[in-house]
């Protein structure tokens, strides 16, 4: 036999766990390798290492138990009988064993990290995280083997096909293998490419993405050819679909103002002109949020205290060890600023605790650094074990503001410009305020507020500004724009300075993000001390009303109910709605195009009829899909009967 690991059958598809060979390279198998295993029958299974012992009773039919190590390479296997009689069969990593390096002792969790098809992703604003319902489908059928391609496409496989399978043993390394062939920048058969552009030629918004099945279906039905287009939160949603088919439990987390550091100082500096305008110069970036996932596995190679969640980043950003991939990095390792620790620790550290430093570049061409107390790697997201609700993990990534044993961090890390920070508070202040009711469609009101805090009067420049902004932090058009050359300021006085923006000037300016970030900065002629303020409004999409008719159950034929008000003083055109979803409609989607445009104020209405396959707890997914709104989204947790 070619090896083999044991796993529960009574695990939802962890069946065994073995060893791969692939369609394009036939790898032979090699005890050398692990990829081959020669046993004879024992009297009991021994559940160290590959063995086979009779499990039946006496009788005509013989029942034949075969254990396989824990330490298999996951992949394809062949079990041979008597040098002819052959089974194929699949081995996972089984977390559901204790000899296994991705064990997890917990019901509930393993439920939700490997068991479940579906799940929420967060994105919006820190201000205001946006659930984002995806289907990940692991389960679906032909999933598990285009999981199981993806590792033969593999560039380390072409290379040396037995050392890579080998290497399947080893969690990290099938980890870090994922990183890299979820994104396709190193042209190497990825599954993914990215675009961060304004427009998709040639592929799809990665909005329109509702789930992971199609994408992994469509990558391997083209001869691996990388599909168009993905952003962070569908690289990590795939790469959590493949981890979980392989048997790793994985989730996807949320980094809400999330530091891309490009040379390694810990610092992102942004520089302004006295207009508020940014100097888009720099690489440097700082991304509304950023999606990665989050692994469970021990860490052999590092000392105690190490195992456990593991951040590893699929999105192509900057290359490790010559290819575009992150990770995996013990999270406790980046809470503890232990930066040699592998993989990639100073990139995932800068992602949550690089310092943001703006500069105000004067006309007469002299500098300023500016007070702004924005932060990096605020409300880091997941979701919650066995609920919808947001679940903050950001204890695991580091300590709180001001501790103690965040500046011990900050001293091992070498995180000087954090260190050298005076938290001196300035003689003027400024913040933002919102109104309420703030949707697409509307018209709104912005405030800056800004305060004297001295006892001399000031007589300031306040420049207040609004523009579309994309997720990834790329500035866009502009929505709305005030500058005041005379804001006079008694001691202790404050004003309100409102800022109107009109739907009829940001709409053609917005981004799918649905993103407007507000700037307002404050100039002492006196002093040229600038203080600044940024905030970002989500502007909210209407609701898509779900009613299910009929009684749920399995192999029933239920209808979903779709009703989208159009909150927009104009018509919209080529609208559909499309659900999916893990159990309830058959792996694929399920589209209906509406034959009439939706006036103002009009309700876009269908009926879209689908037959459960599975009883138990189900989130129908559901997109809306126009010219003027783009892609809206919505869901409903169905429980289906049997």
């Amino acid at each position: 036999c070619h090896s083999c690991r044991h796993i529960p059958e009574r695990r939802l598809g962890l069946k065994k766990r073995g060893r791969i060979w692939r369609n394009i390279l036939i790898v032979s198998p090699e005890e050398q390798y692990g990829t081959r295993a020669v046993l004879g029958l024992s009297d009991e299974i021994d559940d160290t290492r590959w063995s086979a012992a009779v499990s039946s009773p006496s009788g005509d039919t013989v029942c034949l138990s075969v254990c396989a190590a824990p330490d298999a390479p996951i992949g394809r296997y062949v079990l041979t009988l008597d040098g002819h009689i052959q089974f194929d069969f699949i081995l996972l990593f089984n977390p559901w064993c204790p000899r296994d390096v991705v064990y997890m002792d917990c019901e509930e969790k393993l439920a939700e990290y490997v068991l479940a098809q579906d799940g929420i992703i967060f994105r919006g604003d820190v201000e205001y995280p946006v659930p984002l319902a995806w289907y990940f489908g692991q389960f679906e059928e032909g999933i598990l083997d285009a999981c199981l391609r993806i590792l033969d496409m593999n560039p380390k496989h072409s290379r040396n096909p037995g050392k890579d399978c080998s290497g399947r043993r080893n969690v990290i390394y099938v980890t870090r293998v994922l990183s890299a062939m979820i994104n396709s920048n190193d042209r190497d058969y990825g599954v993914l490419e990215g675009c961060w552009k304004d427009t998709f030629e040639g592929g799809v918004s990665p909005m329109s993405w509702r789930g992971s099945v199609q994408i992994l279906r469509t990558w391997s039905s083209t001869s691996c050819l990388p599909v168009r287009y993905g952003q962070c939160w569908v690289f990590a949603a795939v790469a959590c679909t493949v981890s979980r088919a392989l048997g790793i439990p994985c989730r996807v987390v949320t980094n809400f103002y999330s530091a891309h550091d490009t040379n390694s100082n810990l610092v992102i500096e942004r520089y302004l002109n006295e207009k508020g305008e940014i100097d888009s110069s720099t690489r440097d970036m700082i991304w509304n949020y950023h999606c990665w996932v989050e692994s469970w596995m021990t860490r052999p190679d590092l000392p105690p205290g190490f195992d456990g969640w593991q951040a590893s980043d699929p999105t192509p950003q900057e290359k490790s060890e010559g290819v575009f991939c992150c990770g995996p990095v013990p999270l406790r390792a980046i809470k503890e600023g232990e930066l040699t620790f592998k993989y990639d620790a100073p990139f995932v550290f800068a992602e949550v605790n690089a310092d943001l430093v703006h500069i105000l570049k004067y006309n007469d061409g002299s500098t300023r650094k500016i007070v702004n107390e924005q932060k990096v790697g605020q409300k880091i997201s997941t979701k919650s074990v066995g609920r919808d609700a947001r679940e903050d993990i950001t204890h695991l990534y580091k300590y709180p503001e001001g501790s103690v044993e965040e500046r011990q961090v900050f001293e091992k890390a070498n995180h000087q410009s954090k260190l050298h920070q005076q938290q001196a508070k300035p003689g003027l202040q400024i913040t933002i305020k919102l109104s309420t009711g703030i949707r697409k469609g509307c018209d709104f009101d912005v405030f800056a507020i800004v305060t004297n805090n001295t006892e001399e009067d000031k007589k300031c420049r306040l420049v207040f500004a609004s523009r579309a902004v994309s997720y990834n932090g790329v500035i866009g058009r502009e929505c709305g724009f005030k500058d005041l050359l005379n804001v006079e300021l008694a001691p202790g006085g404050e004003r309100k300075v409102p800022l109107r923006l009109n739907y009829s000037q940001y709409c053609n300016n917005l981004t799918e993000d649905n993103l407007i970030r507000l700037g307002a900065l404050l100039i002492d002629y006196s002093t040229k001390e600038a203080v600044m303020a940024m905030r970002d409004i989500v502007l909210d999409d209407p609701e898509i009303k779900i009613r299910i008719l009929g009684e749920p159950k399995e192999k029933r034929k239920l209808a979903a109910e779709l009703t989208l008000q159009n909150p927009l003083p104009e018509t919209l055109q080529g609208c559909c709605f499309t659900i999916e979803g893990a159990n309830l409609t058959g792996g694929s989607s399920i589209t209906e195009k509406l034959e009439s445009p939706i006036e103002p104020g009009q309700e876009a209405k269908v009926k879209i009829y689908f037959t459960p396959t599975q009883s138990g707890l189900c989130k129908l997914v559901v997109d809306f899909d126009s010219d003027k709104l783009g892609h809206v989204r919505g869901y409903k947790n169905v429980i289906i009967g049997k």
